[in-house]
């Protein structure tokens, strides 16, 4: 198996005009003639996951997140994506990013994180539009919780089916408000909580919300918010992509579990009281 088969399986999955205008995808670097016997697929490409990479031999390197999504004017060595770059190119690894495009996709991210949470009859919470429209795609999912549960209780279920982070899991809204139907959305969310109080969920959960919007959001009425890590709410779908390579071609593919969450330590005064 070759680079070249390999990106051209995972272009036909993800096709690249589904990404965002904005967004960086397809091969980053790699020569398409090497062959592929390792896979290793990561949220991020960060000095953490490219020493894992290089430790267990892989010959490429599926990324979720762009390594060079913003321009840059130089990749000298002594920058920090240019000392990736020349690492990967040194010992002859491939990198390849499926971002929005993998987003958008059904199956896709949201739709591995909504699996994680186990809902069932998932929809878009925000269809595709464009070359991905149609087929289920879309940014997003709402589904049906298996039972009705508590915001409380959502917020500490979601803590024990997501990859556990220092960040966790808060919550926004009436602890005892009843869920059963919730909205997911892979990533930050922040741009979809319009598209989410539409929905008619009852609860929305995504990453990244940021206090004003969140305040804004409860007061007009909108469904409670779980916030979650970034990379906690990504990191599922590596499971999926990987099975899914497993499949098509005869190589080893492996998931990293590096989390790779920038923040590390989490702390509440024991004798703390929360009050909504």
């Amino acid at each position: 198996m070759t680079v070249r088969a390999v990106v051209d399986a995972l272009d036909a999955r993800y096709p690249r005009n589904w990404a965002e205008s904005w967004d960086r995808v397809g091969l980053v670097l790699g020569e398409f003639e090497h062959p592929v016997t390792r896979v290793l697929c990561v949220v991020d490409c960060v000095p953490e996951t490219v020493d894992q990479a290089l430790d267990l031999g892989a010959d490429l390197i599926v990324a979720h997140h762009p390594l060079l999504l913003k321009p840059v004017s130089s990749i000298a060595p002594d920058t920090f994506k240019g000392a990736l770059v020349h690492r990967l190119i040194r010992a002859g690894v491939a990198l390849y990013t499926a971002h929005t495009n993998a987003d958008v996709a059904n199956p896709g991210v949201s739709d591995a994180l909504a699996a994680r949470l186990g809902l069932t009859g998932l929809r878009p919470l925000a269809p595709a539009e464009g070359a991905a429209a149609g087929e289920g795609r879309g940014l997003g999912r709402v589904g049906e919780l298996s039972e009705p549960l508590t915001l409380a209780r959502l917020a500490e279920f979601a803590a024990g089916r997501l990859p556990v982070t220092a960040a966790g899991v808060r919550a926004a809204g009436d602890p005892e408000r009843l869920i059963r139907v919730l909205a997911v959305c892979g990533g930050a969310g922040d741009s979809f909580l319009a598209d989410a109080a539409r929905s008619g969920a009852d609860a929305y959960l995504c990453a990244d919300l940021r206090h004003h919007p969140v305040s804004e959001h409860l007061a007009s009425g909108g469904p409670a918010l779980v916030d979650v890590a970034h990379w906690a709410t990504e990191r599922p779908w590596l499971d999926e992509v990987a099975a899914w390579l497993r499949e098509v071609f005869a190589v080893e593919v492996l998931v990293s579990d590096v989390d790779t969450d920038p923040w590390t330590v989490h702390a509440n005064r024991n004798d703390l009281e929360i009050s909504p």
